[in-house]
């Protein structure tokens, strides 16, 4: 399987049977499948995505939003419980409008699935933690 690192963007080839062992970046060492959503932007959106064997799941967000940031302590939670099987992470959209458009994203919170870049499937408004995780394990699966 191959996961994309979270920090330099290496591709790394991992046994689908030691995902659950914490690998790390061959080249960084930094954990590929982190316990925290990870910071994507314009510029390194399509390089994690597309690249990524393991699901991610992107959250568009903006800091004006306030059921985004209603949503950004249960989003955590669903990232530490889902480490092992998804990647969780943001992607602000005033800071990254040229990603966000791209998907059509008209109204935030948005979280879309994604395995090898293509979009699995996508839900919008503000979730609870188990019902983020829920989502996720039918989406991903």
């Amino acid at each position: 399987m191959q996961v994309v690192c979270p920090q330099c963007l290496a591709a790394n080839r991992v046994p689908d049977a030691r995902l659950g062992e914490g690998p790390v970046c061959g080249k960084c060492k930094t954990g590929l499948l982190p316990s925290t959503a990870i910071e994507l932007s314009d510029a390194t959106f399509a390089k994690f995505v597309n690249r990524s064997d393991v699901p991610v799941v992107v959250d568009f967000w903006a800091p004006w939003c306030g059921p985004c940031r209603t949503m950004a302590p249960a989003y955590e939670q669903a990232a530490r419980e889902l480490a092992a099987s998804a990647v969780l992470a943001k992607l602000n959209t005033e800071a990254s409008p040229q990603t966000a458009s791209g998907f059509g994203i008209s109204g935030i919170p948005t979280l879309i699935a994604f395995r090898r870049g293509r979009e699995l499937n996508r839900q919008s408004g503000a979730m609870s933690a188990s019902q983020i995780v829920q989502w996720v394990r039918h989406n991903c699966a």
